[in-house]
């Protein structure tokens, strides 16, 4: 899908004219820089915050500021959040409750969220909870119960006291796979670190010997089956990010439906975008799409991108010509935001109607195939309602253990 070519100097000129500046990307900012966004967003059941990249802290930094917003102007009282609804749980307790601390709620947590930014944003939650008891925020995963590492140690312990002759042959099977809850196996694939063989193989002979064994309760074997579950269902056990992302999307319309609460989305653009897209080979339709069919204009989805910059993982160099980054980057501010609602001239509406090219970097991203770091959708704005772009990023700040 290529790229629609634009009026460049009409779009650019547009592109200026209707570029509301962003002042401060930090969170705990609030200044009026973003009263006309807030306010556009206000009225949505669903927000959709979706960002280009995991690993830039001043797109974290303006997805914390939007959401705080909502969430004091406009009672927006959920956060749905890219994770299992285990480690949503965990999230909605100590917001709620104040059970735990940050570092132990996150420890668990799917690793792009383990940073001193996730950190921050638990403890205004709670500041926020803590003082409207009455009318508090929650959190919770789209994503189903999933493995964690204490489930490998129940596995574990179990063999031990019942067969430990075999405890060596289930270690042989389980060491190697429980890393990928440090390090996605897809990433260490990447990286060049993975053992060899995959991590679905592995669980499968993990769960064939436990039925071998004697004694084992129906709670080991569901501790088993979230093991082999996390790996057959995880990237690299399918073979690539797409998959069906209907059931996500329904956690997120069932919780609406049950509570009535507006809720804040935080996914990746690909995620959170209102159509269809394609990513490299691969097309598939993201928890947005279901969204936006479900709302309709009460959900909105707003793209947090950027145009060059340090993501620690990697350093970004500035966007190929034919991405939607490299245009929106030709505005002279170091960050704003673009209603694509707004008036404009025809040149234009059409470039906005036409098929879109934007830059994506996740943790397996090659500055040496920047090109193939992208989505592609049938309609900019289609896609996206809002857009957000930050010229330079730096990197996110991981927790010690990290």
């Amino acid at each position: 899908m290529a790229t629609a070519a634009p009026e460049t100097a009409t779009v650019r000129q547009w592109l200026s004219a209707n570029a509301r500046p962003v002042i401060d990307t930090d969170p705990g900012y609030t200044g009026p820089d973003l009263d006309a966004l807030i306010d556009r967003l206000g009225s949505a059941t669903v927000v959709g915050l979706g960002e280009s990249t995991r690993f830039s802290r001043q797109i974290y930094g303006v997805q914390e500021r939007v959401f705080r917003a909502l969430v004091e102007r406009h009672g927006f009282r959920e956060l749905a959040i890219q994770d299992s609804a285990r480690s949503g749980e965990r999230w909605d307790r100590y917001v709620r409750a104040g059970e735990g601390d940050p570092a132990s709620v996150l420890a668990g947590s799917w690793r792009p969220w383990r940073t001193a930014e996730t950190v921050a944003a638990l403890e205004w939650i709670r500041a926020f909870n803590e003082a409207h008891p009455d009318d508090q925020v929650g959190v919770f995963g789209v994503q189903p119960p999933s493995a964690e590492p204490a489930d490998y140690d129940i596995v574990l312990d179990h063999v031990r006291r019942v067969a430990p002759d075999r405890l060596a042959a289930m270690d042989a099977h389980l060491a190697p796979i429980r890393t990928a809850h440090q390090v996605d196996e897809h990433v260490q694939r990447h990286q060049g670190i993975h053992p060899g063989r995959p991590f679905a193989e592995h669980a499968r002979d993990a769960s064939a010997l436990l039925e071998t064994l004697p004694g084992t309760t129906e709670d080991v074997e569901r501790h088993m089956r979230l093991i082999l579950d996390f790996h057959k269902n995880s990237v690299a056990g399918q073979g690539g990010f797409a998959r069906d992302e209907r059931p996500a999307a329904q956690r997120v319309i069932d919780r609406q439906r049950a509570t009535g609460s507006k809720i804040v989305y935080w996914d990746g653009i690909a995620h959170t975008t209102n159509l269809r897209l394609g990513m490299g080979t691969a097309e598939f339709r993201g928890v947005g799409a279901y969204l936006h069919d479900e709302f309709g204009p009460g959900y909105v989805s707003v793209a947090l991108g950027f145009h060059h910059g340090d993501l620690g993982v990697a350093k970004a160099p500035a966007p190929l010509p034919d991405l939607v980054d490299a245009i929106l980057g030709s505005v002279d501010l170091p960050a704003y935001y673009l209603d694509l609602s707004e008036p404009a001239p025809d040149a234009v509406r059409e470039w906005l109607a036409g098929p879109a090219k934007a830059r994506v970097i996740s943790g397996v991203y090659d500055p040496a195939k920047d090109a193939e770091a992208n989505i592609t959708v049938a309609s900019l704005a289609g896609a996206f309602d809002v857009l957000v772009h930050i010229r330079e990023t730096s990197p996110v700040h991981w927790l010690a253990d990290q």
